[in-house]
């Protein structure tokens, strides 16, 4: 009976330099390489370091621009390829020794600079949609808005000292929704909705207990409200009235004070949405690297305790590593979906 022959698990990479493929160059002296990936409205965060012991290497401009893909050339528990992590702008670098070395620091390139500058700017009577699709178009995004939040009647809108990515967290956690601007897309979704930038579903992955290293998985305390309170100022009869998404019984109040019922029901909806997600927290490291894994696509785990496979898992940050011998490894971070 024929053997199937073992095949090493070889990690490979490829960084591009403002458009110019550097990968060859990196490869010998790549010490790690570190992507972090985050829930929408935080940027992702490269960091490269490289051995300049022979003082060969060129120090690269801040604002340059790194595009990154991460894979395995080879292996026998691995499917060979790259997958595309995006481009990145270059913010820090760092050169330190002996033995000398490059440290490159490098954020998430879709959302430039104007994005962070604080803007004065007003909505009224309009839509969610209208309003993220100013924003996308004032960034040179390609706007994909979930057809229920687009739908969403905004009465009264300010943007206030407030950048326009400053002001999608804001409308996000108002909506329990995510802002997620990939490939030039600004892609408005609910959390967990898991979409592409092409407005596609992203299928459920599998992870099974053999596949990981080491997992952590912790519950909180429960919080027992049965629903989330939140307060609205009527101007017409300068009184103060409530509203309360959920079940009467229970609940939890927000600080805040809302200036229309529409605005303190979605605030009030949102927050049940983030209690329910809380209370349980997984994070997985497999035993070899996931790159197809990323913030926003849902996990099945298979093989651990029954109450944490009973669980439909929800990925909220992915950390990648690469080191200079081959080896590509990953850690999960997981919320109860």
């Amino acid at each position: 009976m024929a053997q199937t022959s073992f095949v090493a698990n070889v990690a490979a990479f490829r960084v591009m330099l403002d458009g110019t493929d550097l990968t060859a160059r990196f490869a010998p002296r790549l010490i790690s390489l570190t992507l972090t990936e985050k829930r929408g409205g935080e940027a992702d965060q490269l960091d490269v370091v490289i051995d300049d012991s022979d003082g060969r290497m060129a120090l690269p401009r801040a604002g340059a621009r790194l595009s990154v893909a991460l894979g395995w050339a080879s292996g026998s528990q691995v499917v060979p390829g790259l997958i595309d992590k995006g481009s990145f702008v270059v913010d820090e670098v760092a050169h330190d020794g002996p033995p000398d070395r490059i440290t490159i620091r490098a954020r998430a390139a879709d959302f430039t600079s104007a994005g962070r500058a604080r803007r004065e700017q007003s909505w009224r009577a309009t839509t969610l949609g209208a309003i993220v699709t100013e924003i996308a178009q004032r960034q040179a995004l390609e706007p994909h808005i979930a057809p229920a939040l687009a739908s969403i009647a905004v009465p009264y809108l300010a943007q206030s000292r407030e950048g326009d990515l400053a002001l999608l967290k804001r409308l996000g956690r108002e909506h329990d929704a995510v802002a997620t601007i990939k490939a030039g897309r600004l892609i408005f979704a609910r959390i967990g909705a898991g979409v592409t930038a092409s407005g596609r579903t992203i299928p459920t992955a599998t992870f099974r207990r053999q596949d990981g290293d080491q997992h952590s998985y912790t519950v909180e305390k429960r919080d027992e409200a049965t629903g989330v309170t939140a307060d609205w100022h009527d101007r017409a009869s300068a009184r103060k009235h409530s509203v309360t998404a959920g079940t009467a019984g229970k609940t939890r109040k927000l600080a805040k004070v809302y200036a229309s019922e529409d605005a303190a029901r979605k605030a009030a909806s949102a927050e049940l949405g983030r209690a329910a997600r809380a209370p349980r927290k997984l994070t997985l490291a497999p035993a070899l690297g996931r790159p197809d894994l990323h913030p926003e696509r849902r996990l099945k785990v298979v093989g651990f305790k029954s109450e944490i496979d009973a669980s439909s898992w929800l990925i909220a940050e992915a950390t990648h590593r690469l080191d200079g011998n081959g080896g590509l490894v990953s850690t999960l971070l997981l919320e109860a979906a």
